[in-house]
């Protein structure tokens, strides 16, 4: 069953083998003793079972027995394998089905608690609601019907809790087990099932509970529920899970008690999730009998908080009472005779007045009046709930949880500090607003470190912007070793918890420590593996590692700094909300990495950043549903980056061309027309100003919609670029286009300026040629900087460096290279040595070389990673594929055409390879405006017409078989018979019948 399933309810079948370790765990208890009840006549035990149903070795010693005067679950019942678990289908209820197991009263509440948690997938509660009364249906209020249903559920739902009643239908239990039902259209079915409702009875008091037994388990069991509008002992349909709690009794009351006491205290001792308090467990009095004072006594005794609603009737109304209305008597005078402890003559009179008012016809009133006295005397765990409360139940629950933990810890910092854990715990945001951060309390650091850790690994950012608001400094939270442990809360089941844990796998085999855990070195890998070469690597500097070494060499690195002391852990993170922005980009938590990303710097790059992470997660994300989310969320940033710079663009065109091209620190170097390019962000390239900085960069110095004529006449006739054909802009016309703006606060994350389309593309760094790329300081124009050249030369640079140039030119020299191929084909390809090659050829050869190097470059030496990683990222463009069929192809003819034996198989490859060299101008004309398009369109239509031929294929290939068979019997060809079969029906396809084949006959 995964995590899925349990969310929605569902209940998946498990096979009965994988079970059969139930009985050993879990026992059942059975009565061995024949206890006579003198009430009964001898027909009973005390147990409340029949003498029929005792085993004979329970009625063997009438000596032993006759001695025993009370029947006690220890001593007179043995424990046996159980044979009552599984699942259970209520008859004519729905297809819901819950969980049962019936088990001793003496097992240890820990097995009972992770036999829910693991093997029922019940989602680990955040708050215990354990609700007690008396009466049945009936005599319930209206007003405490409402309270359950509008109070105790709804804050359920919102917390995440359990709520544990009797689970019967009868007097408090059925009154939950409806308020449950009926909240449950109201809600989602995600929402609903947070809460969980858990019924926890003694077993031999469940109506019909034979239906339930079966040794190897029920999967379901069909429950039969009888009389379903009265009140009765049976299980209520209501409930998601059953503890049949069995201390050997039949028909008895009170079995349960001592068990579910230990549950709820053992439960009150774990933590959940990655919480930084244990579950908080309430206990709720709704009316109750007098019969409940020694387990209502005994929880206060272990601390445990009760909520009591007053005027609900009987124990509940006592309780009330005496809490709010009686006063301790005053403190005697020294020297009185009075032992430590004993309680205060006076203080037992009137808590006896009181105990009488409520219950006149108890019969041990003395006893009853010892037990109600300590009680009162822990009143400090009890709190009363009125219906007029002008408070919520929720609000109210969480004061009353409070309260009970300030009675555990004597000594706290600030009194607050648990209700703000609590809060963050059940995720009540509202709550934290209007009790917590409503001005009249003064919050320290140190107070709100703990929770601010727990809304950030359990994804809570309405309490991370909380915190904030209200004080907490970031700069002083987020060190290098908070970070790591919030990469390691990621669940190993997610995308990137699995990818951490491989990259985690490589390290431990490195350094042979099984024990080591994510350091910021796996999220550095992690991050490169995804974002790939459009930024420097992140937190290489931290660990003092050269990011321009191999991955092995720092891998070594590594092991050796983190076998030490780790001192960057207590480094304060240089950009705390840019790692925090990272870390919840990997784990795809949207309103998160959103808050993130506006506390962030770089607000475009930031978005376009996470849109390229979530677009590289997604090709990685096997589930749909989640893969979706991803690429819902990178659309988002996108849409957040196209908006926040179209309102820099109309602030001021000249400064958003700036923000596109110039280098980030915070963003290792990277650009954002780089990361927009990496990312596919063709919505944020569609914007007008960076459609614009495309074309004024494409066109460099020239001015925008110069005749393409001109350009390829210019490159004809080289001095035609010293006259006015061709127009450039002026001096003043460049200076303002790329003047720099003011320093600001921001510019901390920048450095320079690129303006080269080439240094865009590839950024291979600043190594390159100054005339490539200018660079500007800040509040500079570009004249001021750059060198004095004269004019033949710096008209020459003007145009031979902007990119159209390059490109034309580029364009004209490859259709002359495919002219060369052609005439080397079709004139001058002579024959083998010694007669040839020609000349022509050889200029062929060397042109091809060229083209050769060309992509050798491309692959082994632009760029910073691996040469595996360059390597695939070099065969993923099909159009690299290309060129290597092409050179390839090339390769493979040379060879052949210098031999005589081979010489026409080598022309034929050559020109093969002509063919392959011709489509590399579909590449090339891809950019085009209206041939684009066209290209695109044409490429997709390809690929949907091979289905269509796959199907022709099929067709021809059986008309073709049974066409040959029929009419000739036997041909010794195969060669003959395979055209037959294959081209003879494809000529069929346009009427072309061979003239031999027709039947003049006919």
């Amino acid at each position: 069953m995964n995590e899925k399933e349990a969310e929605e309810g569902t209940v998946a079948v498990m096979p009965k083998q994988d079970l059969s370790w139930i009985p050993v765990f879990f026992k059942k208890r059975v009565c061995t003793t024949f206890v006579e009840d003198s009430f009964s006549n001898g027909g009973l035990c005390q147990c409340g079972a029949t003498r029929d149903f005792h085993p004979s070795v329970a009625l063997g010693d009438y000596f032993s027995t006759a001695i025993v005067c009370h029947w006690d679950s220890t001593q007179h019942s043995s424990e046996q394998p159980t044979d009552a678990y599984g699942e259970l289908e209520f008859a004519g209820a729905g297809k819901r089905h819950s969980y049962f197991l019936r088990f001793s009263s003496t097992t240890d509440p820990s097995r009972v608690f992770d036999f829910m948690r693991e093997h029922w997938k019940l989602r680990q509660p955040n708050l215990v609601v354990s609700v007690v009364g008396g009466e049945g249906r009936s005599k319930v209020k209206s007003w405490v019907r409402d309270v359950l249903k509008q109070g105790l559920v709804k804050a359920a739902q919102s917390t995440g809790a359990w709520i544990i009643t009797a689970g019967l239908r009868e007097g408090i239990g059925r009154c939950v087990g409806e308020a449950v039902r009926d909240h449950a259209p109201a809600v989602s079915s995600a929402t609903f099932n947070k809460v969980v409702p858990i019924g926890i009875a003694p077993w031999g008091l469940v109506h019909n509970r034979q239906q339930l037994v079966n040794p190897e388990g029920s999967f379901p069991a069909k429950y039969f529920v009888q009389n379903a509008t009265r009140d009765s002992w049976c299980l209520d349909n209501n409930y998601k899970a059953f503890l049949l709690v069995d201390d050997g009794t039949v028909g008895r009351k009170g079995g349960e008690v001592s068990f579910r006491g230990r549950l709820e205290d053992h439960i009150s001792r774990q933590r959940p999730g990655s919480a930084s308090i244990e579950i908080p467990v309430l206990n709720m009095l709704i009316s109750g009998e007098t019969s409940m004072v020694e387990a209502l006594d005994t929880s206060l005794m272990n601390s445990m908080p009760w909520l009591v609603l007053a005027g609900s009737g009987g124990l509940a109304n006592l309780v009330s009472d005496i809490v709010e209305n009686v006063q301790s008597a005053s403190v005697p005078v020294l020297g009185a005779e009075k032992e430590e402890g004993t309680p205060n003559v006076e203080l037992r009179e009137r808590i006896a007045t009181k105990v009488k008012k409520y219950f006149p016809s108890e019969r041990d009133m003395d006893k009853l009046v010892d037990k109600v006295l300590s009680i009162y005397q822990k009143k400090d765990l009890i709190s009363i709930y009125h219906a007029e409360g002008a408070d919520d139940f929720d609000t109210v629950m969480l004061k009353v949880l409070v309260q009970a933990s300030k009675q555990r810890v004597s000594v706290t910092t600030n009194p607050y500090v648990d209700e703000l854990k609590l809060a963050v715990t059940w995720n009540r945001v509202d709550i934290a607003k209007s009790e917590l951060f409503n001005g009249n309390i003064d919050w320290k650091y140190e107070d709100i470190e703990d929770s601010m850790t727990d809304a950030l690994m359990n994804n809570k950012p309405q309490f991370v912007r909380l915190f904030i608001d209200n004080g907490l400094n970031i700069l002083d939270y987020l060190s290098y070793g908070r970070l790591e442990d919030l990469y390691n809360s990621i669940s190993d089941t997610s995308l990137a918890g699995t990818l951490l844990q491989h990259l985690l796998d490589e390290r431990k085999n490195e350094s042979s420590d099984q024990t080591c855990r994510v350091s910021v070195y796996e999220v550095c890998q992690l991050l490169e593996d995804l974002l790939g070469e459009v930024c420097q690597p992140f937190y290489k500097s931290v660990l003092k590692v050269d990011p321009a070494s191999t991955r092995r060499k720092a891998l070594k690195k590594v092991c050796a700094v983190l076998k030490e002391d780790c001192r960057y852990r207590k480094v304060m993170c240089k950009h705390p909300w840019l790692c925090l922005f990272l870390w919840a980009v990997l784990q795809n938590h949207s309103e998160m990495a959103i808050f993130c990303w506006e506390m962030c710097g770089e607000s475009v790059l930031t978005a376009l950043g996470g849109c390229k992470l979530l677009r590289e997660l997604s090709k990685l994300e096997i589930e749909t549903e989640a893969k979706l989310s991803m690429k819902e969320l990178a659309m988002k940033f996108e849409c957040m980056a196209h908006d926040v710079f179209s309102t820099c663009y109309q602030t001021k065109a000249s400064y958003s061309y700036k923000l596109l091209i110039r280098k980030s620190h915070l963003w290792g170097d990277a650009t954002c027309l780089k990361m927009a390019m990496a990312a596919d962000a063709r919505f944020f390239f569609s914007h007008d100003g960076v459609q614009s900085l495309l074309s004024q960069i494409w066109w460099g110095d020239m001015e925008r919609g110069t005749e393409l004529w001109k350009l390829v006449l210019t490159m004809i006739i080289p001095p035609l670029l010293y006259t006015n054909l061709i127009d450039f802009k002026k001096a003043e016309n460049a200076e303002e286009s790329v003047m720099a703006p003011p320093s600001s606060a921001t510019d901390c994350h920048y450095g320079e300026t690129v303006f080269s389309f080439a240094d865009i593309k590839h950024h291979e760094g600043d190594h390159e040629d100054s005339n490539n790329i200018r660079r500007l300081t800040k509040g500079t124009a570009i004249n001021s900087q750059s060198k004095k050249w004269p004019f033949w030369v710096s008209r020459w640079k003007q145009y031979w460096y902007a990119p159209v140039s390059s490109f034309i030119g580029n364009l004209v020299m490859y259709f002359i290279f495919l002219f060369l191929y052609a005439y080397v084909l079709l004139v001058d390809f002579k024959q083998p040595p010694p007669e040839g090659p020609a000349v022509s050829e050889y200029v062929l050869y060397f042109w091809v070389f060229t083209i050769v190097c060309e992509e050798i470059r491309e692959t082994f030496i632009v760029g910073s990673k691996t040469f595996s990683q360059r390597l695939m990222l070099y065969v993923q463009d099909v159009w690299n594929k290309f060129d290597v069929l092409a050179i390839s192809l090339f390769i493979a003819g040379l060879c052949c055409r210098m031999f005589s034996w081979s010489f026409n198989m080598g022309r034929g490859i050559l020109c093969v390879d002509y063919m392959v060299f011709t489509l590399r101008l579909i590449h090339i004309f891809a950019i085009h405006r209206q041939l684009g398009p066209k290209i695109i369109i044409l490429g997709k239509m390809i690929k949907d017409a091979f289905f269509f031929l796959f199907f022709l294929a099929v067709w021809l290939s059986a008309y073709g078989v049974a066409n040959q068979a029929l009419l000739y019997q036997y041909d010794p060809s195969p060669d003959r018979a395979f055209r037959r079969v294959l081209y003879r029906p494809y000529l069929h396809i346009f009427g072309q019948i061979p003239v031999e084949e027709i039947d003049i006959l006919g």
